[in-house]
């Protein structure tokens, strides 16, 4: 791969690549070190792209020609690595499987006893040592880079937002403060889309996005939606209009998530006035 890219320096190019988790890392940083443009686009995007132009076979040849025809035809957005903000993601993932597996073994409580009730339960002690070790090393890498530092301080002042919360939008949004308010309820799946058709005018539904985002944003939303000081009068107008529980939270995790980006961009603090 080296000799290949060392061939590259120079000639102008962008690089489109698929992303494949783990195994994307090494070429991001190789492009990264040369400062290569380069673009990761989500695998389920290009092969939409492929059915619109017609393209349905799928070999490792078509595919590299498809992301290049993919790169020509569309704004595909440049993306530049952030070593910090990459470990932290991987951090945070962890911490959430261990997080899932620990509530694994809680449901599993109600149905042990004797031996394997003493092996749930010394599993869960120790999967609650291994997640607080897990969130002690994303503060340390938050500590370490005053950046990220100072966004996590500017997320937390947000009514709803705590420790968790704040994490998971820097680890998994690095996109926060670079986009439009819009743009980034799309790539968190808070975005309701239009069901129009003609004089037909249905529903309006979020869809795709980032789960995880959604998913702690949903939470921050639940807990802003008490705070009388916050969201709580937003969200009690909301129901006297004849609003859903789940579309009043809905609509405060977009608002938060607006918040969040647009501090973020100002690199201010939340104020009431936001």
């Amino acid at each position: 791969m080296s000799a290949w890219l060392d061939g590259l320096d120079g000639r102008g190019v962008h690089i489109v690549f698929e992303a494949t988790g783990r195994y994307d890392r090494q070429l991001g940083i190789a492009l990264e070190t040369r400062e290569l443009p380069y673009s990761r686009v989500n695998p389920a995007r290009a092969r939409d792209f492929a059915k619109a132009i017609g393209l349905l076979a799928k070999t490792d040849a078509i595919d590299a020609r498809l992301l290049a025809r993919m790169g020509q035809s569309l704004p595909l957005s440049t993306q530049a690595d952030d070593p910090a903000r990459h470990v932290l993601a991987r951090l945070h993932t962890r911490r959430d499987q261990l997080v899932a597996m620990r509530q694994q073994e809680r449901t599993r409580l109600h149905e042990t006893e004797g031996i394997e009730r003493d092996s749930a339960e010394s599993h869960m002690a120790w999967l609650d040592a291994e997640v607080a070790r897990i969130e002690m090393a994303c503060r340390d890498v938050l500590k370490a880079e005053k950046t990220l530092q100072e966004q996590e301080a500017r997320l937390r002042s947000i009514p709803g937002i705590g420790p968790v919360a704040a994490l998971t939008l820097i680890a998994h949004m690095p996109e926060l403060g670079n986009r439009s308010a819009k743009a980034i309820a799309a790539l968190a799946g808070l975005a309701p889309f239009n069901v129009d058709s003609g004089t037909s005018r249905g529903k309006r539904h979020i869809r795709g996005g980032r789960k995880r985002i959604r998913d702690a944003l949903y939470m921050a939303a639940l807990t802003a939606s008490r705070m009388p000081r916050a969201f709580k009068s937003h969200a009690d107008q909301m129901k006297e209009a004849g609003k859903p529980f789940k579309v009043v939270i809905i609509a405060l995790a977009r608002k938060l998530l607006a918040i969040a980006n647009a501090i973020i961009r100002d690199k201010t603090t939340f104020r009431r006035t936001t």
